[in-house]
């Protein structure tokens, strides 16, 4: 039996140009889906806050465009033979928003196969005895129902946990490999990880040790950006503590600090994970207070929509407007744990959710909470990662919050949040859900700079040798630095970014053996004072061309600040924990001598805490 329905619009954002510096420009291009060709005389209606502004038609070519006071409109498209649209913008003073708008006819069709692991309950309370039955969204029919079986969720009585593998760096020979290319890496979970391990009397595992993560965990005391650029670049060198015949070098950068009344509204979609495993106090009870004091940050212009995934994947609440605090924080509140988990389906769920609701010139993202045991439909870390990377194109950001122990996930969820333009947290209590959505909210959800990967170009002639210090996930192929199309990671606004080299100098000792002389190529040395050159290239959101930023480290004018004393006391921690062959003569002893003396402003007490994790490591490893 045919059905006649309506199928869904689709709406893709292009790009932003410089408009009127006192209002902002609307543009679009209304099309057809299947033949590609523009809709003349399409209706656009503009209003806000239900008060019409502005009614245009399409030209014949398609296109239309608004002059409009900065703010979020709500738009109408009306078509003949076509589904009415509807979109969501914000326009900002200076600047053109452009939306390219894709109509479908209402067509025939015979029966819609629903997604047998998707089920739809808006505003329906999930008890853990039973996933209730409700019907889909315009197509009139049951989705499958899922019911919590007693046995769906046996508790592990050993552990599980996962991390990857990390081979750490080693010194490259400067002559032979004079470029040392890297993602930026703003993830912090392994250093939350780790003091979870500590404070509990244990060893961490090395591989949860990622040592650019605990080094990254820290703000320092780079100036704001003054060069047109989102971000700023600090070089500094010293000696290196744990070995006085080598050098340490940092390159730091600082993300532009934005206000609040700057930042534009938020299309979030929340993805909680509710199977049996996220039962214990440590996860979905700590889970639903990090959420909820998220919430308790929404501006009115703000949206959040909530999906949940068990044995089935549901939304639990559609977009709701920032303002609507109690609802919000009352779904949450409502949630239980129970049956298998099918991230997979949420995944898609969640992202399908972001883009119905997605806000142009907005930011939208998707914010996973979960322990990453998947274990139901698309379950493989592969599998998981392609259906990422095929969402990250839509415009729609990630963040991952890593809960509880015992079968926790962490190298998958690490390599989820690097596919999806996304960054990583590990909530291990209150006040790290505090510091991830209340100090550091909007580093967490705004991003001012897309993929940022930095490359150093190291001078033979001052230079016999390096190691970059941990990135071992991040790192990239020299010719990718040059290659838009490569992804890398991304800064939000607010964020630090920290990496340190330890370098042999030319005129150094090195007990390793240098590579034997090349037979075919004779290289020659230029003569120069500097160290090594510092290149970074980033894309501005929205944008597909990168921009390059450059910046030398000259021999002689070089300096060291707290930042790098504080720096490399972390990275000595690191090394300690992961009992690195390349330790040196490093120890907790002079780790935290030197922590704390280049303390200096501990506002909210972060770097006391890392003190305090160096004497508990320093008794355990005793």
């Amino acid at each position: 039996m045919k059905k006649l329905i309506t199928i869904a619009w689709i709406i893709i954002l292009s790009s932003f140009t410089t408009a009127s510096t006192e209002t902002g420009t609307l543009t679009g291009k209304v099309i057809d889906s299947i033949e590609k060709t523009p809709i003349d005389k399409a209706k656009i209606t503009v209003y806000q806050q239900s008060k019409l502004v502005a009614e245009i038609s399409t030209k014949k070519s398609g296109n239309f465009q608004l002059q409009l006071n900065p703010g979020t409109y709500n738009v109408e498209i009306l078509a003949k033979g076509y589904q009415d649209a509807k979109a969501t913008v914000h326009i900002q003073s200076g600047k053109e928003t452009h939306v390219k708008l894709i109509l479908l006819k209402t067509v025939l069709v015979d029966e819609i196969e629903l997604e047998e692991d998707v089920f739809y309950c808006v505003d329906a309370e999930i008890a853990p005895a039973k996933m209730r039955e409700h019907n889909t969204l315009a197509i009139g029919r049951q989705a499958p129902s899922y019911t919590y079986q007693q046995n769906d969720y046996i508790p592990i009585d050993h552990n599980t946990e996962e991390y990857s593998p990390i081979s750490e760096n080693i010194f490259r020979d400067a002559l032979a490999n004079p470029l040392s290319t890297f993602s930026v890496d703003v993830d912090k979970a392994s250093y939350a990880n780790v003091r979870r391990f500590l404070t509990q009397n244990q060893k961490p595992y090395s591989d949860a040790v990622r040592i650019e993560e605990l080094i990254n965990y820290f703000d320092y005391d780079y100036p704001q950006p003054t060069n047109g650029h989102p971000f700023s670049v600090t070089l500094e060198a010293g000696k290196c503590p744990w070995n006085e015949q080598n050098q340490l070098v940092l390159i730091g950068l600082k993300g532009e600090n934005v206000n609040e009344e700057q930042i534009p509204p938020n299309n979030l979609v929340f993805l909680i994970d509710v199977s049996g495993s996220m039962n214990p106090a440590n996860k979905l009870p700590l889970l639903k207070q990090a959420f909820k004091h998220l919430v308790n940050q929404l501006r009115p212009t703000d949206r959040v929509a909530i999906v949940v995934y068990a044995g089935a994947a549901g939304v639990v609440l559609e977009s709701t407007p920032g303002i609507e605090k109690e609802k919000i924080a009352g779904a949450i509140e409502m949630l239980q744990a129970g049956g298998s988990t099918a991230g997979g389906a949420g995944i898609k769920l969640a992202y399908k959710i972001a883009q119905q609701n997605y806000i142009h010139g907005g930011n939208n993202r998707v914010i996973i909470g979960t322990d990453g045991d998947f274990n139901v439909g698309v379950s493989s870390t592969s599998e998981l990662k392609s259906l990422i990377e095929q969402k990250r194109e839509s415009g729609v950001y990630l963040t991952i919050l890593g809960f509880g122990m015992g079968n926790y996930k962490d190298g998958r969820i690490k390599e989820l949040s690097m596919a999806g333009n996304g960054n990583y947290s590990y909530i291990d209590n209150v006040m790290e859900a505090k510091k991830v959505f209340g100090t550091e909210l909007w580093g967490t959800l705004y991003t001012i700079a897309n993929d940022v990967k930095i490359q150093v170009e190291f001078n033979p002639a001052k230079v016999k040798k390096y190691r970059l210090i941990g990135y071992e996930k991040r790192m990239l192929n020299s010719e990718d630095f040059n290659d838009d199309k490569k992804d890398a990671g991304d800064i939000g606004c607010g964020h630090t970014v920290t990496a340190l080299y330890e370098i042999v100098p030319a005129n150094g000792s090195d007990s390793n053996t240098s590579i034997d002389p090349l037979r075919y190529t004779q290289q020659t040395l230029t003569s120069s004072n500097e160290l090594l050159t510092v290149k970074l290239r980033y894309k501005k959101p929205g944008e597909s061309t990168s921009q390059l930023i450059s910046q030398g480290l000259t021999e002689g004018k070089t300096r060291s600040t707290s930042n790098l004393q504080f720096a490399s006391s972390v990275a000595e921690f690191g090394m300690l924990l992961r009992e690195s062959e390349f330790k040196g003569t490093s120890s907790f002893a002079n780790a935290l001598a030197r922590a704390k003396a280049a303390k200096g402003s501990d506002e909210f007490g972060y770097k006391n805490d890392f003190i305090k994790m160096i004497e508990m490591a320093e008794m355990i490893y005793r």
